[in-house]
């Protein structure tokens, strides 16, 4: 029995919310939309999402292909178990305190004096060069949606819900955890454009840990119990 449209929707979209809520790049979105022009971080931190939640999904579509569905429906189920573990225990470890945000918030902070430093010695006889030489990329898209693309995309590569999508694109049908993820993704970047540091400040990083840590536990159990083929 193929997998399920709506199955693997749902559940990308619950493992996305809860694994992007209060996640660095969550945190990042919230104070880049502070400095910055909303719409430029959201357009940015969105197509980075979008891309990444594609490119998860066709790894994850690919693997099969490549080995059994049996081999990998037992990885996925593993996965599940041993994030959702690992899920708990950093929840547990948790003392309330939004330590992520201020690491994110220290690590922009650095990176914005430098650059702000760096504008404030160039003269203006040498902007008009500075412009022609600008990268690629820079000559068709602003600098603040390329800052906000590349703070995510880089951010989300190797993170636990990245891994997380392809194991589920392996075992699920993948137009739904792409249709799921995308929109999980954009429902919490624009929360947090929108919302900003104040929203991201109220976040409890336990209580998000310790949700996405059943969640996960939950998806073992059940894709533990639905075998290979994904019939219960």
């Amino acid at each position: 029995m193929a997998p399920s449209l709506l199955g693997g929707f749902t559940k990308s979209l619950a493992m996305t919310v809860l694994s992007e809520i209060g996640d660095k790049t969550f945190f990042a979105a919230a104070i880049l939309a502070m400095r910055h022009p909303r719409k430029l971080v959201l357009a940015g931190c969105l197509t980075a999402l979008i891309v990444m939640t594609a490119l998860s999904a066709c790894l994850g579509w690919a693997a099969p292909n490549l080995i059994s569905r049996k081999w990998t429906h037992h990885v996925t189920t593993l996965l599940f178990f041993g994030f959702g573990i690992w899920s708990l225990w950093e929840g547990f470890k948790e003392d309330g305190d939004s330590e992520e945000l201020a690491e994110v918030e220290a690590e922009l902070d650095a990176a914005f004096k430098s650059n702000k430093g760096e504008s404030k010695n160039k003269s203006k006889a040498n902007e008009d060069t500075k412009k022609q030489q600008r990268p690629f990329l820079m000559q068709f898209f602003s600098p603040i949606f390329i800052k906000a693309f590349s703070i995510t995309f880089f951010g989300e590569w190797g993170d636990k819900s990245q891994i997380a999508t392809i194991g589920l694109a392996a075992d699920e049908n993948p137009f739904g955890v792409v249709l799921g993820g995308i929109i999980a993704q954009a429902l919490c970047t624009t929360a947090a454009v929108l919302g900003g540091k104040s929203l991201a400040s109220q976040i409890s990083e336990k209580m998000v840990e310790l949700s996405s840590g059943v969640l996960f536990l939950l998806f073992g159990i059940m894709s533990l119990l639905s075998g290979p083929e994904g019939e219960l």
